[in-house]
């Protein structure tokens, strides 16, 4: 009995104020820094400030309990029980909230969470209910009524501060492949120097960091986890931080207003804003609203937000700020593009507000700004809903899928007078919204790479089609179906349209692809590779959209199209213009006389049919023969073979 009072009374002599002071004044440091910095405001970064707080308790609580423990002749010990006993809650508890705190950034799954919490809670349980018994019942720590000090309490110590760091240390290794590398290295390396501390403290006979060595795991997660401090040259903060902050304000129902700043001559050139431009958007984010934060979203782009609810008089503040905006534009005459918006629900749950501000500046004229109204909104919630349905067809892939459904426009062959070509039409027919046309989807499927399961889905049911139509005896010289030149880039372009056509089994030859000229020197001769393979099993090609732009006679002449087909405008222009018509007519002989065949497009009068007949037609086109119609109607148009 002796050796465990002589082993506690050397600790408490031991024992220096300066660890838990040190560990209290961090303590107020992290949260002035949590308060007035910005960190990533998410449901751990509460448990995280409530971790701060057990700590904050149990340094104060080993400060006073050491200060009680040198009076205990005239102090009651309840008190001393008391404060000793909240210390150990403050640890422990700090802790256990480590270890709930983990759940989320290692993605556990419902059972493994729910299993995880039992076993952080029962630890707890056990190592503060065992200090609690020990004192009542005397086989622990107490003060017997000779103030003399018993202790029994390194053991469950040890054993408890050993079982969280090693639940702790399995989780974080077992699933290290779900968070970065840098967290993984950091939180264990932490917990290394932690140990460390405690082992040293224990062979030197010393409690003075204990709570330090409970502390630098918290600093740790604030650091790596929460961090985002500012560009302390423009004070602004990075994107994951916006999203943080879209979330935070959606779940507590705050409004807020945007204001996008894009900046074309700065965004993906590695350039940043000038000193004085980066002078000038700091006044603005510190002078005219009160606890907004600026965002970096790319080196040309920024985002100011605001609280609405601070600044009730946010939209004179607006004016303001654009006042002094276009007097400082004189200056520095950079172009840009400024967008205002207010938080909505819809953008906040799907965090769009990035793709609804490009949205809008891909509509406004360069050095111009725009209020987003309802209007706005609603369409781009629609585009969002087409662009949702493109990306479910690609994920699908379904050669059948029913939302893609062919069209076509019968072609006339100006030889036979007859309609045995025809071009495939690409549409989208939607729930709840119907019938969607190609100049709302088709740059939409291009921007977002989504293009070429269409072009195929197209490919597919032409080809079937074609299929059905031989079966019944139709004569079908060939129909052509669409493919940008992106499509044409990729290694499988050529795979995927051979194995469509082998697949449905019918003649390669039956089948044409339009597509239109490329301006790049290095598409060029991809694009030249791919005809020439395709084209050795019969597939023929069609130059679209001719006369629509720059045209480069030396690359067509190298390309091996079949056919040249002539834009609706030149058709227009020969019209008006006998020149114009001169011109043409001599550029279509010459195509005819280097064997391409000329079909013009936008057919509309009898005019147009005579004049382009006169210009060397091999083929005629437009609404003049038929509006587009749905694929199943060709057979209106195509004659059976004779038998």
């Amino acid at each position: 009995m002796n050796g465990t009072i002589d082993t506690a009374i050397h600790y408490y002599e031991n024992y220096s104020p300066v660890g838990d002071v040190v560990v209290l004044g961090t303590c107020l440091v992290l949260l002035v820094l949590m308060k007035f910095a910005y960190n990533i405001k998410s449901k751990n970064y509460r448990i995280l400030q409530w971790m701060i707080g057990c700590l904050m308790v149990a340094g104060m609580s080993n400060l006073t309990y050491h200060i009680l423990l040198n009076t205990r002749d005239t102090v009651p010990v309840f008190w001393i029980y008391f404060f000793r006993e909240l210390q150990h809650i403050g640890y422990f508890l700090n802790m256990f909230l480590y270890v709930i705190y983990t759940k989320e950034p290692l993605q556990l799954e419902e059972r493994t969470r729910k299993i995880v919490t039992s076993m952080a809670g029962s630890g707890f349980l056990v190592v503060i209910g065992y200090d609690i018994l020990g004192t009542i019942f005397k086989f622990g720590y107490h003060i017997d009524e000779a103030k003399n000090i018993h202790e029994a309490w390194g053991l469950i110590f040890g054993c408890g501060y050993v079982y969280f760091v090693g639940l702790l240390g399995f989780l974080v290794i077992y699933y290290r492949g779900r968070v970065v590398r840098q967290i993984v290295y950091g939180v264990i390396g932490t917990f290394v120097i932690c140990f460390s501390i405690m082992i040293l403290q224990g062979i030197n006979g010393q409690s003075s960091f204990t709570t330090a060595s409970f502390m630098f795991p918290v600093i740790t997660l604030l650091y790596m986890i929460h961090s985002n401090p500012y560009n302390i040259e423009i004070g602004t903060v990075n994107i994951s931080a916006f999203e943080e902050m879209i979330r935070f304000s959606h779940n507590k129902k705050q409004a807020r207003m945007l204001m996008a700043l894009f900046m074309p001559e700065f965004e993906g050139t590695g350039k940043h804003y000038p000193k004085k431009v980066q002078e000038i958007i700091r006044q603005f984010n510190q002078v005219y609203f009160k606890g907004s934060v600026l965002f970096q979203v790319s080196n040309g782009r920024m985002i100011l937000v605001a609280d609405m609810a601070k600044n009730p008089h946010i939209e004179e503040s607006m004016h303001l700020m654009l006042d002094q905006f276009y007097e400082e534009y004189k200056r520095f005459q950079y172009d840009y593009k400024i967008v205002f918006m207010r938080t909505s629900a819809a953008l906040s749950e799907k965090q769009d507000y990035l793709r609804m501000i490009r949205y809008m500046e891909s509509k406004m004229e360069m050095n111009s700004f725009k209020m987003v109204e309802e209007k706005d909104y609603e369409e781009f919630a629609k585009r969002n809903y087409v662009l949702s349905q493109l990306e479910d067809i690609k994920k699908t892939s379904n050669l059948n899928d029913p939302r893609v459904v062919v069209y076509c426009q019968p072609v006339l062959n100006i030889a036979t007078g007859k309609y045995d070509t025809a071009e495939a039409l690409m549409r989208l027919i939607l729930p709840g919204t119907g019938m969607v046309f190609p100049d709302v989807f088709i740059p939409l499927a291009e921007e977002h790479n989504l293009i070429h399961v269409l072009s195929e889905i197209i490919l597919f049911k032409t080809c079937v089609r074609i299929k059905k139509l031989m079966g019944q005896g139709f004569n079908v010289q060939r129909i052509s179906v669409n493919f940008t030149v992106s499509e044409l880039k990729d290694p499988k372009f050529c795979d995927d349209i051979k194995r469509i056509i082998t697949d449905v089994d019918i003649p390669k030859d039956k089948i044409a692809i339009e597509i239109t000229e490329s301006q790049n020197d290095s598409e060029f001769r991809i694009v030249k590779d791919r005809i020439n393979e395709l084209r050795e099993d019969g597939i023929k090609f069609y130059l679209d959209d001719f006369g629509t732009g720059y045209s480069n006679f030396e690359r067509i002449m190298e390309l091996p199209f079949d056919i040249i087909k002539f834009d609706r405008s030149l058709v227009i222009a020969c019209g008006s213009d006998e020149k114009s018509e001169k011109m043409v007519t001599h550029l279509a002989r010459m195509f005819s006389a280097m064997d391409y065949s000329v079909l013009y497009e936008g057919i509309e009068t009898d005019q147009d049919e005579e004049k382009c007949i006169r210009m060397s037609a091999k083929y005629l086109q437009g609404y003049k023969y038929s509006k587009p119609i749905p694929m199943d109607d060709l057979n209106k148009y195509f004659e059976k073979s004779a038998s």
